[in-house]
C-alpha cells in the first residue's frame, strides 16, 4: 500500500490498518477497545509480542490528524525492524484515533488542498469538556466513553511508555514530557534539522513549565484549579498522568502543519513589552469583533444543523480570551503572575496563539452561518474578510509555510522512536500485560462495522 501523502479519514485509517494486519497476521492485530459517543469503534492496532507495552494515542484533538499517518508509519516500521519489538521485548499498541467523531467533522479540509483559509473555514474542535484526554474531575468521574476507553487501556497495558500525538496548526514542533528523558532534546534538534521542521522554543502553553532542553518541556504534575501555572489542560488531571502509577513516562509530540521559522529565534528582542502590548491589544480587538458578530447571527443561527456542537467551543474561546490578554499585557492590573523573560521565539508564539484563537472562533462562526443556509444579518462577508486578513497575516507576517503531510508524519514518527528508545533504557523488563486472545479475533475494518 503506498504511503500516505494526505490526511486519512476515519474510515481510511481503519481500512489501512486492516490491510496491514491481513499482510502480517502473525505479528499484527486489530481489536476494538471502545466506542465513541456517536457509536464509532475505537480501534487498537498492536504489533509485536514483547512483554513491555508501548501505547501511542493518535487523534486526541479532532483538528490534529497527523497522528493517524504517524501510527500507520510506526506500525510499518515495527513490523520491518525486529529491534523495535523482539529486540526491545516490546509490543507497540497504536490507538488509531481517540476522537473519531471530531475527526469526521474536519473532513471538509482533510484531503486538501491545504490552504489556511480552507482549514479554518472547516475547522472543528470540541469544547474543552468534550476533549477526551482531559480529566477535570479526575479519572473516577470521567464522563466521555472515549476517555473511559483510554483509561481502561492504560490500566490493562500498564505501559512503560505512552505517547500522545498532537499537531500544531501554525508554529513549530516540540515535545512535552511527564518525566525527563535525557538526550531527547538533542535528538529532536537533529531530526528537525534534517527534515527542515522548525522547533518551537517557547510555546504559549509551556510558558511557565520547566525546560528540559530546547523544544522539550516537563509537564507539571496535576494541580486542579491552578490555571495560572499552566494554560493547557495539563493544569488539571489528564490521561497523560493517569498511568504514572505503573512507572509510565508520557511524551506529547507536537508536529506543525504550517511551519514558522521565527518560533526558534532565541535572540533577545529590543522592546519585548511593546510586542506584548500589541499582541494583547490585537487579541482584545479581534475577539470583540467576533463577539459582536455572534450577537448578530445568534438569533437565526440557533436552528442550524449542529448549532449546539459548533457554539460550545465558540463560547469556550470567548470565555478564555480576556484572561489570556491580561496574562500577556505588561500593563494589565489583572495579571496573576509575570511572564518569564521572553525571547523573540516566545513573542512569535504568543502572536500566533492570539491569532489562532480569533481564527478558530471566526471559522466556527462561519460554519454557523453557512450551515443555517441564510445570512439576514449580513455577517458572512465580514467573516470572510476577517478570515482572509488573519490568514494573510499568518502567511505574510509570520512566514507560515505548509509542511507536507509525509514530512510531518516522518518528523513525528522519528521523535516517537527516539523517545521510545530512551524510555526503554530506563524501564525494567515487564511481564506481558495480559492482552487477551492475541490474533484470535477476526479483523473488522472500521468502515465496515
Amino acid at each position: 500500500m503506498p504511503p500516505l501523502r494526505r490526511y486519512p479519514t476515519v474510515d481510511e485509517l481503519g481500512a489501512r490498518a486492516a490491510a496491514l494486519v491481513a499482510r502480517h497476521p502473525r505479528d499484527a492485530r486489530l481489536r476494538r477497545v471502545g466506542t465513541s459517543r456517536a457509536g464509532t469503534p475505537l480501534w487498537l492496532l498492536s504489533v509485536g509480542h514483547g512483554g513491555r507495552q508501548a501505547l501511542v494515542v493518535a487523534g486526541p484533538h479532532a483538528n490534529e490528524p497527523v497522528g493517524g499517518v504517524t501510527v500507520l508509519r510506526l506500525a510499518e516500521r515495527a513490523l520491518a525492524d525486529p529491534s523495535l519489538t523482539e529486540g526491545a521485548d516490546a509490543t507497540w499498541n497504536l490507538l488509531l484515533c481517540l476522537d473519531p467523531d471530531g475527526l469526521r467533522r474536519n473532513e471538509g479540509w482533510l484531503s486538501g488542498p491545504y490552504h489556511l483559509g480552507r482549514y479554518f473555514r472547516h475547522f472543528f474542535r470540541p469544547g474543552f469538556l468534550e476533549q477526551p484526554e482531559w480529566l477535570p474531575d479526575g479519572a473516577a468521574a470521567a464522563a466521555l466513553p472515549e476517555t473511559r476507553a483510554l483509561l481502561a487501556l492504560q490500566d490493562e497495558l500498564k505501559p512503560f511508555f505512552q505517547c500522545s500525538l498532537h499537531g500544531v496548526d501554525v508554529g513549530g514542533g516540540f515535545v512535552e514530557l511527564t518525566r525527563d528523558l535525557p538526550g531527547l532534546a538533542q535528538r529532536v534538534a537533529d531530526i528537525a534539522t534534517r527534515l527542515g521542521v522548525p522547533r518551537e522554543l517557547g510555546p504559549y502553553d509551556t510558558l511557565y513549565w520547566p525546560s528540559l532542553g530546547p523544544a522539550v518541556y516537563r509537564i507539571p504534575p496535576p494541580h486542579p484549579g491552578d490555571r495560572a501555572a499552566a494554560i493547557t489542560e495539563a493544569a488539571v488531571e489528564s490521561t497523560w498522568f493517569h498511568p504514572h502509577r505503573y512507572g509510565t513516562v508520557t511524551a506529547v509530540v507536537e508536529a506543525p502543519m504550517w511551519g514558522v521559522a521565527a518560533v526558534e529565534d532565541a535572540s533577545v528582542p529590543a522592546d519585548p513589552e511593546a510586542v506584548l502590548r500589541t499582541v494583547s491589544r490585537t487579541l482584545r480587538h479581534d475577539m470583540r469583533l467576533l463577539r459582536e458578530l455572534l450577537a448578530r447571527l445568534a438569533p437565526y443561527a440557533a436552528g442550524a444543523p449542529d448549532a449546539d456542537r459548533l457554539r460550545l467551543p465558540v463560547d469556550d474561546y470567548l470565555l478564555v480570551w480576556p484572561g489570556l490578554a491580561d496574562a500577556w499585557d505588561p500593563d494589565s492590573a489583572h495579571r496573576t503572575r509575570p511572564l518569564p523573560p521572553p525571547d523573540a521565539g516566545h513573542l512569535t508564539a504568543l502572536r500566533i496563539a492570539g491569532r489562532r484563537l480569533a481564527l478558530r472562533t471566526g471559522g466556527l462562526l462561519h460554519q454557523l452561518v453557512t450551515r443555517s443556509g441564510r445570512d439576514p444579518a449580513g455577517v458572512l462577508p465580514e467573516l470572510d474578510r476577517l478570515l482572509d486578513a488573519w490568514c494573510a497575516d499568518y502567511r505574510d507576517g509570520c512566514g507560515a509555510a505548509w509542511v507536507p503531510v509525509a514530512r510531518q508524519a516522518e518528523y513525528q514518527s522519528r521523535v516517537v522512536l527516539a523517545a521510545f528508545e530512551l524510555a526503554a533504557r530506563q524501564a525494567p523488563a515487564r511481564f506481558r500485560s495480559g492482552e487477551p486472545d492475541w490474533g484470535s479475533e477476526p479483523v473488522v475494518p472500521m468502515h465496515r462495522e
